[in-house]
């Protein structure tokens, strides 16, 4: 005769504990919330509202008549820069160059960032933390002015010194594919030292046990970075890489107005430099609004598009 088992399922018990309303934290914590009210009515005020003069891209927008008087035109502004020659030349320039940052630009703050967590001299560490971080903080009418006074051909100093070693000089700033080439240069400079601050504290938050138990099965340095820093700050790199994917329709107008030249128009003139000479300096303002619109739209699908793709193959998403 065998024996019987018996399984007996045990119900959970029913929590006790008093559901709770957002009342109730707001009167517990009622300091923090007061501390939210700024930075939330600065949103709203300078994020928000300025959405409702959208409509202008729809209208012959006039000053004087204001945005509900301007003349109704549904989509000629569209139509007239999807017309343009020079649009066209911008958007090219623009995808070309914010391409060629993400390519070269987004890994720079990830190895900065593993090379600077391996410096185990705390005050080393601390100096190249601060001398990286500074060009961040200086405007792009300075860095031009520096990049100028080093590449210029004759008088820049690496010129001078290419030409002192018995070299020919480089046209780092007036021939088209050396312009681009110093573009995405200056600007991995000027940006990846702040772009590896999120990184580092990405990296801070990796467990320490995992390094321990990577040493004990005999992992060295480049083991710990490829098995332990690189999957531990993966969903990290993998939001910044959705976000920088949304950007890639925008563009720094001081970044491309200050380095660029009448000489490289051909591949210095970006969407943003358009709607300046085009828009602004033509008052053309329902014109430049609907650039704004359009380059908006084209970045929140991209951001969508990527986010989907990043949740279909396992890391984690934005949204």
């Amino acid at each position: 005769m065998g024996t019987q088992t018996m399984v007996h399922k045990t119900a959970k018990p029913k929590s006790n504990k008093p559901k709770r309303g957002f009342m109730y934290y707001c009167k517990r914590d009622w300091q923090l919330y007061l501390l939210l009210v700024f930075p939330i009515t600065m949103v709203i005020i300078f994020k928000y509202f300025p959405m409702a003069g959208l409509i202008i891209a729809f209208k012959d927008y006039k000053i004087l008549k204001g945005f509900m008087g301007s003349e109704w035109v549904g989509f000629k502004n569209f139509v007239e820069i999807f017309s343009n020659k020079d649009f066209y030349r911008a958007l090219r320039n623009t995808l070309t160059l914010n391409g060629l940052d993400l390519l070269f630009g987004f890994p720079m703050p990830i190895i900065l960032a593993i090379m600077l967590n391996e410096i185990r001299t705390l005050w080393f560490k601390k100096v190249n933390q601060t001398l990286l971080y500074l060009p961040h903080f200086l405007s792009w009418v300075i860095i031009a002015g520096v990049a100028y006074q080093l590449f210029q051909p004759g008088t820049g100093m690496i010129n001078i010194l290419l030409r002192n070693a018995g070299l020919s000089e480089v046209p780092f700033l007036t021939e088209n594919t050396h312009w681009i080439f110093s573009y995405v240069l200056i600007g991995v400079w000027q940006s990846m030292g702040w772009g590896s601050i999120i990184y580092l504290a990405a990296i801070t938050g990796i467990n320490p046990e995992l390094y321990d138990s990577a040493t004990i099965d005999g992992a060295g340095r480049w083991g710990k970075i490829r098995y332990v820093t690189l999957p531990g700050i993966r969903s990290t790199i993998t939001i910044i890489l959705i976000i920088n994917l949304g950007r890639i329709m925008g563009s720094s107008f001081e970044r491309a107005n200050s380095l660029g030249n009448p000489i490289v128009k051909e591949v210095s003139s970006v969407i943003a430099t358009y709607v300046y000479s085009a828009g602004i300096q033509a008052q053309k303002y329902s014109l430049t609004t609907a650039v704004g619109l359009f380059q908006s739209v084209v970045g929140l699908i991209l951001v969508l598009i990527s986010d989907w793709i990043s949740k279909r193959i396992g890391d984690e998403g934005l949204l």
